[in-house]
């Protein structure tokens, strides 16, 4: 079993089936793509899994528990991650102050605690030395006192990376980490994303249309048409099944 496993999930809205028994199986410490044409329900089984949307019917397993429907605040506590295609940092807050909002053993403020320093201040210092690690090797240490709103699109796509390093997160799924990003930015990017997975063995799930970019970067790929998955295995194989090129690449 892998760290997420879909098994036979429908979602509709309305009359209109968007899932349609829907299964994936994404292997652990591995990084795995999610391809298809627009409207063939990626973004939506996405959804799904990370508690935005509850399934029709079906089930989602991470890491060997049935989390179908939990809210995604649950799904973060229990490490999974999500970054969206337009990133969304806190505009006000400094990519330092962006990091450590994100740390999940941050036991919050209260008079009791204030009181007693020795209470909270050595999970301030693990927090702080957490996130310069994360900010640094990122890139980002020229702009850690920048806030959120003054940062570059692709800034903004890596402080999200560093927000889900920083809870600690097992999975992380990332809805198209490099749109609107220039390719050299997008190949660190995803060079960033392949030494996350070595090094600290994260695994990730990633829709991209930019195959080009992604492709040397993965290690599987599923294809989805129409609600259902119409292929899958190693993208070399994947991409050059007739229902993918006359599905996803149009010829």
């Amino acid at each position: 079993m892998g760290i997420l496993e879909v098994e036979k999930v429908i979602k509709s809205f309305g009359a209109n089936k968007v899932l349609d028994s829907v299964d994936m199986s994404i292997a652990t410490r591995k990084i795995t793509i999610l391809i298809g044409p627009n409207g063939s329900g990626k973004s939506t089984l996405l959804n799904v899994i990370t508690g935005l949307l509850k399934p029709d019917s079906g089930h989602v397993f991470f890491d060997g528990q049935d989390v179908t429907g939990w809210p995604p605040h649950r799904l973060f506590n229990i490490g999974m991650a999500r970054t969206f295609q337009v990133p969304r940092p806190f505009r006000e807050l400094t990519v330092a102050e962006n990091l450590l909002a994100a740390y999940r053993k941050n036991p919050g403020e209260t008079f009791t605690r204030a009181m007693f320093k020795g209470k909270w201040i050595k999970e301030e210092r693990e927090a702080t030395e957490r996130a310069s690690t994360i900010i640094h090797s990122l890139s980002l240490g020229d702009v850690w006192k920048n806030k959120g709103s003054d940062l570059s699109g692709g800034q903004m796509k890596l402080v999200e990376i560093g927000r889900a390093l920083m809870s600690g997160a097992k999975l992380i799924l990332m809805d198209e980490p490099v749109a609107g990003v220039n390719p050299t930015l997008a190949e660190y990017i995803f060079t960033q994303l392949r030494r996350l997975n070595r090094d600290m063995g994260i695994t990730f799930l990633i829709i991209e249309h930019r195959l080009d970019l992604a492709i040397p970067y993965v290690d599987y790929l599923y294809a989805m048409a129409r609600g259902t998955m119409v292929a899958s295995g190693l993208p070399e194989k994947v991409l050059s099944e007739k229902m993918v090129i006359e599905t996803y690449l149009g010829r």
